[in-house]
C-alpha cells in the first residue's frame, strides 16, 4: 500500500484514511495506488464486514492534483490503464472499488469533495456529511468532463436533469443540499463517529445476507425486471438454510445475541 492510504481494522471495520492533508486529500499517482490496493485488500480479507473511508485533516478530497501529473505522460496514461481484475480504468477504479467491495462501504465527509473527491465519495454506499461540506462535479472548470465512474454512481441517486445541472455548471452544493438532493445519505455533526457506528451496527449482521444485499441493489438497477426478480431468487436461495442464515433464526427466537460466521 501506499503511504497516502492508511488502513486500519477493528472488530471486522476497516476504516481507510486518505492521508494527504497538506494538500486537502489530492489525488495524486500514489493516492490512486493507495486506494485501489488498499480496496484489493479488504477484499481478499473475509474477515471484513464493513468500511469506513474518510480523509485527513480539514477535507475529504480535494480532486486531482494537476501539478503533479504535469509533465509526467506516463503518469496520465498509467490512470487510463485497465487491467482483467475490474472494467474500470486505474483514475476509475479508485472510486469504483468500493463498489467492487463486497462489504457496506460508508464515507464520512468533511470539508471539500470536489471533482474526484466527489466520485469516490459516490463510490461508497453510504456518505454522511457534515452540513458545511463542500460538493462539486468541478471537472468543468478545467474544461473536462468527470470520469471517475460518475456514470455508474450519480446516475443511480439523482435525475438525469439533476446530473446535468451539477455536471454543466460545477456549481458548490452544501453537505444540507447534497442531502436534500439525494447525493448524501445524512448530515451529521460528527460524520466518522456515526459512520464508525453504522458500521460496527452492520458488523453485527449476517455478513453472507449484508453481501448478497449489496450486490442486489448494486447489479439490478443496470438489468431488466426479469432479470433483477430472478437475482433476487438466486440470492435468497443462496442464503436459505445456510449456518449463518440459521444462526439469525435460532438467535431471534432464543433472544440472543447471534455468533455469526465469516464467508471462506
Amino acid at each position: 500500500m501506499s503511504d497516502r492510504v492508511q488502513l486500519t481494522i477493528d472488530s471486522a471495520v476497516a476504516t481507510v484514511r486518505m492521508s494527504r492533508p497538506e494538500k486537502r486529500n489530492a489525488l495524486d499517482a500514489d493516492m490512486f495506488r493507495g486506494l485501489i490496493r488498499t480496496g484489493e485488500r479488504i477484499i481478499a480479507d473475509n474477515r471484513i464486514r464493513a468500511v469506513v473511508l474518510h480523509g485527513e485533516g480539514k477535507a475529504f478530497c480535494a480532486g486531482l492534483d494537476f501539478a503533479s501529473f504535469l509533465g509526467s505522460p506516463d503518469s496520465m496514461q498509467e490512470l487510463l490503464a485497465r487491467s482483467e481484475e475490474s472494467p474500470a480504468n486505474m483514475a476509475q477504479r479508485a472510486a469504483w472499488i468500493w463498489q467492487e467491495v463486497k462489504v457496506p462501504v460508508i464515507a464520512a465527509v468533511h470539508g471539500f469533495a470536489f471533482g474526484g473527491g466527489l466520485q469516490i465519495a459516490l463510490g461508497a454506499d453510504l456518505r454522511y456529511v457534515t452540513a458545511d461540506a463542500q460538493f462539486s462535479v468541478m471537472e468543468i472548470k478545467w474544461g473536462l468532463i468527470p470520469d471517475m465512474s460518475i456514470t455508474q454512481t450519480l446516475l443511480r441517486l439523482v435525475p438525469i436533469d439533476v446530473a446535468k445541472e451539477l455536471t454543466f455548471t460545477g456549481r458548490i452544493l452544501s453537505g444540507t443540499e447534497a442531502v436534500d438532493l439525494g447525493i448524501a445519505t445524512k448530515v451529521s455533526d460528527d460524520p466518522l463517529a456515526d459512520a464508525v457506528e453504522t458500521a460496527k451496527l452492520i458488523a453485527t449482521k449476517s455478513p453472507h445476507a449484508i453481501r448478497a444485499g449489496k450486490a442486489l441493489l448494486r447489479d439490478a438497477v443496470g438489468m431488466s425486471r426479469a432479470d433483477a426478480l430472478k437475482l433476487e431468487t438466486a440470492l435468497q436461495v443462496s442464503l436459505l438454510g445456510g449456518p449463518n442464515q440459521t444462526e439469525a433464526v435460532q438467535a431471534n427466537m432464543m433472544k440472543r445475541a447471534p455468533s455469526f460466521k465469516d464467508p471462506e
